[in-house]
């Protein structure tokens, strides 16, 4: 069912840069580049995170209620993933942490990327 996200980003080189260092611990990589898009995805993989200049050459905005959640495998890469947004200068939405209103293994964290787009990094693991 799942095909691929797509986020708008107003500087493609400073979305990139970005991604690259936050994307990186749950293996992800760029996939495709080009055509006003960087597409990330498992080695091997088709892109399925994509960031893009908007279509229709307006500005990016973000949606109300919107979010993005990323798998992760282990809570280690849930806290190494906040850990690069913050230092690639994120806006924090919720420090990696247990959330048992979800599941008892619900461990997630939440961020802004640098356009506002709010990204969840979660794992519904026990460790």
């Amino acid at each position: 069912m799942y095909s691929h996200t797509t986020i708008g980003a107003n500087d493609l080189l400073r979305a990139t840069v970005f991604y690259d260092a936050v994307l990186a611990p749950l293996g992800l990589e760029v996939r495709f580049s080009g055509d006003g898009m960087v597409g990330y995805g498992l080695p091997g993989g088709r892109p399925q995170f994509l960031v893009v200049r908007p279509f229709d050459g307006g500005d990016p905005s973000v949606g109300n209620g919107s979010m993005v959640a990323l798998l992760a495998q282990r809570r280690a890469q849930v806290e190494a993933c906040y850990a690069a947004a913050m230092e690639q200068g994120a806006m924090d939405e919720g420090a990696p942490a247990l959330r048992p209103q979800y599941h008892r293994n619900y461990y997630g964290a939440y961020f802004r990327d640098l356009d506002g787009n709010k990204i969840c990094v979660c794992s519904h693991h026990a460790g």
